[in-house]
């Protein structure tokens, strides 16, 4: 039997279990209800405030749009905490490049890192595991969300194998409290209550339905969090699959979730309002958080604030703008989905079928076809 450490960590965030119990995830639901109810409070607040001076200045609105946003990102992570709680998760363990995903994510999230003026500092190794590539990508997404959310400094990155017994391990490192107050030896609890956020609740249930072990450390105001892979790739790769095959398998995958892309952001640029509700009311039922913009202008505002998962548009609106929007959008995430939306006539294409990596989709096959194709061109990224 191993020794434990001699000096263990000022406070661990949790002791791991194969699975939440009925009453933590009743916890769960009374911080989701908390972390929605209070924006919403401050939200009517502003309103009743508008109401009854009939004006509003810059610093209230810009308070009325983030109280709402918060709500709004607390119901994203429910959405996605209770596709973790419904049993209905059927996880296709296939070799995944954690590296390459892990650069793919910071690459789609660069523009968020540098609007908040977060230095990510990498220093990975390439390793490969055996996972579910589609929660992996959500459990990697769920770090950055917390981590940036939490940090006062830089977000260091590392991965790397263990010599014995061999795993991946990879650690997020980053300073919860101000850096001048670094120095001070005690921690006053309470203090950072962010680092206990849905947000961290969605990180740490993703890990153990991935099998992932989430160790957290936190010490004079320092935040380490490593998670451990133990099932690393051997050397033999399985071959390949054919697109159609991949597709299909992909469907069948996810055919078992009521919701299958819970979570995932999804912005539909199209003038014509018509188009624009064919286009939500395909994807209603897969509980993906939607947002529409009616000009590439619009579109190009939304996307400086933070990349979508998905840019669904109408053919109708290419232009010169729109096709430097997709340039900028393919450099920062090489691995990013577009899906272009055709009036006519127009056979449904996968973006692994087109010489410009774009999907396509005719208008009249929105509500049969775009389901699967979005769930193929999310699941390519891995």
């Amino acid at each position: 039997m191993s020794t434990p450490p001699s000096s263990a960590p000022v406070s661990a965030a949790n002791d791991v279990t194969s699975e939440p119990s009925p009453v933590q995830w009743a916890d769960i639901v009374q911080q989701l209800g908390a972390e929605i109810a209070g924006p919403l409070s401050a939200a009517l607040e502003q309103i009743q405030n508008l109401a009854a001076t009939g004006q509003i200045d810059r610093r209230g609105l810009r308070l009325l749009r983030r109280s709402v946003d918060d709500a709004r990102t607390a119901g994203m992570l429910g959405q996605q905490l209770a596709r973790l709680a419904s049993g209905r998760l059927r996880l296709n363990r296939e070799r995944q490049h954690l590296t390459q995903m892990l650069r793919s994510v910071l690459a789609q999230r660069s523009r968020e890192t540098q609007a908040r003026g977060v230095q990510v500092r990498q220093s990975l190794k390439p390793v490969e595991i055996w996972a579910d590539g589609a929660l992996l990508f959500a459990l990697l997404n769920a770090l950055m969300d917390w981590a940036l959310a939490n940090t006062h400094s830089s977000v260091d990155l590392r991965l790397d194998l263990t010599p014995w017994p061999v795993k991946a391990r990879l650690s997020c490192r980053f300073a919860h409290r101000s850096l001048e107050l670094l120095g001070d030896a005690a921690e006053p609890a309470g203090t950072s209550p962010g680092l206990d956020s849905l947000a961290w609740r969605l990180l740490e249930q993703t890990a153990i339905t991935l099998g992932v072990l989430p160790l957290r450390e936190q010490e004079s105001g320092i935040t380490l969090l490593t998670l451990e892979f133990n099932q690393l790739a051997p050397d033999e790769a399985p071959p390949p699959d054919s697109t159609v095959s991949r597709l299909e398998a992909e469907v069948e995958r996810m055919g078992g979730n009521s919701r299958p892309l819970a979570g995932c952001q999804l912005l539909i640029l199209a003038a014509n309002r018509d188009l624009r509700a064919e286009a939500q009311a395909a994807v209603r039922h897969m509980g993906m958080l939607v947002d529409v913009v009616g000009s590439v202008a619009e579109a190009e505002q939304f996307c400086r604030e933070g990349l979508p998962h998905v840019l669904l548009f109408d053919a109708a609106l290419m232009n010169e703008a729109l096709l430097q929007l997709i340039a900028g959008i393919s450099h920062d995430a090489p691995d990013f989905a577009f899906v272009e939306m055709f009036d006519g006539e127009h056979r449904t294409q996968l973006s692994t079928a087109t010489s410009d990596g774009v999907a396509r989709i005719s208008r009249r096959h929105l509500p049969d076809a775009l389901p699967s194709l979005l769930m193929f061109e999310l699941a390519k990224r891995n």
